[in-house]
């Protein structure tokens, strides 16, 4: 506790009651959250009593380790490479939202018409199904594509809006065609024993509104709830932190000023208003920002202090002085990416620094193509955070849909990525046959495969086909039933004989063995599962796989770990920080976005969106701008961002008139 200034003390030891921790940028509110769940713990409260909630795994797995420190147990989770607690049951539990709903869900679903073993959905099944949905509706892509369908059915998941609520809110035939399309969609899932990731939060929030003893049951777990981010919560995930806190031993963590998700349903007013869901709510404001120097903290306020809806908070800097932040304007977007570039170059040989130390931050990801040319050209090493994710590889996806067999849990999309990987004879023809038979007959695809139910008329060559993948599935299945998970995989991956596959399709040696790489990835994850878990099985596996394959920051963590400038939007940036951080492209349309313009709101969030950009530089902050920029093949003057002039403290200059110098 010495450690701890006064209000971070005042937070670790208020123990019970609501409690609003509005922790700005910087202040250590990860330390408080920890610190006070110990503090709950060495006064008498049993860990398994204690909920906390987070938004990312990177998040609740670092929560559960400095927990684990603290208290001497290896890990809050019970997941160490040297010490496992005694007993798990007697931790706290700490998950991401999605996590907890898992197995929330897992117990209670059935009530709703769901099966317990339930299929979770990934991008790529959600995507299948959505143009399943649209053949069915006879849409063309043009005038629907199934990523828009997708894009329309999660914004309305996000308000939490049923596909009825959906239809009657709509405005334009475009939406209404999508509404008509997420009915269809759900309906699908449902028969399909499936659910999507939005769904996990939707349908725990429904189980609540409809079934109170579940309801009361499930709060009953826990005495103490706290909540990590509590500004990013969204409409479901709000009503479930409600409906899970009958004790009122709500502790809630966030900072309004960096509520940046509203595209993806995030609301903050949860935290602006959590006075009016809880009057007798203590606040505790941490203002002392550790991370920055005074310079850069000066700005950052001067900033955020044009929102005129927040809460009344000022950061205070625990390090004076400091370089003041530089603003640049150059004439177009070529050369700012050449200086930019040739500013980092110098300081990398002149000042000592490391490439890791260096972020290059844009708002849009069309921005950095030219910045990655020129980083190329100075043969600097650089990642840009993003990318294909482990879960979006081949491999990956074939020996999980198998895996998935194994488990009893024969989802659709599973069934028809293995049935033909590796061949086994059957073709396509053959496949649209099963899945049309299994939609008109009401009967699951996995069904048919196996024969279960009486197969349409096939050809030999797909029968054979057919009872060699039923065989080998039903082989394995009863060869390994005492055995580990590692060798139930091992023993798959050499049956289906995955390694000759890869072979075959891959001339390239190299790739060949990249490939297999990802296939030794998926086992030694099994693995380290088998070492961490009480109570391993092959269901609970797959569920934390598919949960952690929504959770980017994984993918972020190993690309940061490399020695390279890090060039990535101010949404990636969140949460991060960096000695050195360049601002790139502050100019109207692009920060603020052009679809913000309209909206007071919005123009509210893309504000915060650029303080969250300035709050990542913690000893030196540049800002900057084109005079000109290519669009359609020509040069277009720009207009100077609104944030510039406030930055300075002014108003936003009425002529947007272009600053001369630097």
């Amino acid at each position: 506790m010495s450690g701890l200034n006064p209000d971070q003390y005042d937070a670790v030891n208020t123990l019970s009651g609501p409690l609003l921790v509005l922790a700005g940028a910087g202040t250590g509110k990860t330390r408080v959250i920890t610190f006070r769940i110990a503090k709950l713990i060495k006064s008498g409260v049993p860990g398994e009593r204690i909920l906390g909630m987070t938004f990312t795994n990177k998040a609740a797995n670092e929560m559960k380790e400095r927990l684990g420190r603290m208290l001497g147990q290896g890990t809050a989770s019970g997941k160490t490479a040297k010490k496992k607690p005694a007993q798990d049951d007697h931790i706290p539990t700490i998950s991401t939202f999605h996590s907890l709903c898992v197995r929330i869900l897992r117990r209670q679903i059935e009530p709703l018409g769901y099966p317990k073993k339930f299929a979770i959905y990934n991008r790529g099944d959600q995507e299948g199904l959505a143009r399943n949905v649209l053949r069915e509706l006879n849409v063309a892509d043009k005038l629907l594509a199934p990523s828009q369908l997708l894009f329309w059915i999660g914004n309305w998941k996000c308000k939490s809006m049923s596909p009825e609520q959906a239809i009657v809110a709509c405005d334009t035939d475009a939406q209404h065609l999508a509404a008509v399309g997420y009915q269809r969609y759900q309906r699908q899932l449902k028969l399909k024993g499936a659910v999507d990731f939005d769904d996990l939060l939707l349908l725990t929030e429904r189980l609540f509104q409809e079934h109170e003893e579940i309801r009361i049951l499930e709060a009953s777990r826990f005495d103490h709830i706290l909540v990590d981010e509590y500004q990013d919560t969204n409409t479901s995930q709000y009503r479930i932190v409600k409906a899970l806190a009958d004790h009122r031993n709500l502790c809630v963590v966030g900072d309004d000023d960096q509520s940046i998700y509203g595209w993806r349903g995030a609301e903050v007013e949860h935290i602006l208003n959590f006075h009016r869901d809880w009057p007798d709510a203590k606040v505790v404001r941490l203002e002392d920002n550790y991370r920055s120097t005074e310079a850069i903290i000066e700005v950052a306020n001067t900033l955020i202090r044009f929102n005129a809806t927040r809460h009344d908070k000022v950061l205070r800097a625990a390090r004076p002085g400091g370089e003041r932040p530089g603003v640049l304007q150059f004439p177009n977007e070529t050369v700012e990416a050449q200086e930019t570039v040739h500013d980092i170059r110098r300081r990398l040989e002149q000042k000592g620094r490391e490439p890791r130390d260096f972020a290059i931050l844009f708002r849009t990801n069309e921005q950095p193509r030219i910045f990655e040319t020129e980083l190329r050209k100075a043969k600097l090493p650089y990642i840009l955070v993003g990318g294909m994710s482990f879960f979006d590889r081949k491999e990956v996806k074939d020996v999980l849909s198998y895996l998935r067999l194994l488990d009893g849990n024969p989802d659709e999309v599973s069934v028809l990525r293995i049935i033909n990987t590796p061949p086994r004879g059957i073709g396509k023809k053959s496949v649209e046959t099963l899945l049309n038979y299994a939609i008109d007959a009401k009967v699951p695809l996995w069904d048919l495969v196996t024969g279960a139910e009486m197969r349409p008329p096939l050809n030999a060559a797909t029968i054979r086909g057919l009872d060699d993948l039923t065989a080998q599935i039903q082989d394995i299945q009863y060869q390994t039933q005492d055995d580990s998970l590692v060798d139930i995989a091992r023993n798959l991956i050499t049956t289906i004989r995955y390694r000759t596959e890869l072979d075959r399709i891959y001339a390239e040696p190299d790739e060949r063995e990249a490939r297999w790489s990802v296939v030794e990835q998926i086992v030694t994850a099994l693995g380290q599962y088998e070492e961490s878990a009480s109570k391993p099985n092959l269901g609970d596996f797959l569920d934390r796989l598919l949960l952690g394959e929504q959770d980017a920051n994984d993918e972020k963590e190993k690309q940061l770990k490399k020695n390279a400038i890090a060039l990535m939007t101010m949404h990636s940036a969140k949460g991060l920080e960096f000695p050195e951080v360049y601002i790139v492209g502050l100019e109207e349309g692009i920060l603020p976005h052009h679809r913000s313009l309209e909206s007071d709101s919005s123009i509210d969030e893309e504000r915060r969106l650029c303080y969250v950009g300035v709050t990542r530089a913690e000893e030196r902050l540049t800002m900057s701008m084109s005079l000109t920029r290519m669009k359609w093949g020509k040069p277009r003057d720009t207009k100077p961002s609104r944030f510039l002039y406030e930055l300075t403290g002014k108003a936003e200059h009425p002529n947007y008139q272009k600053p001369r110098g630097v």
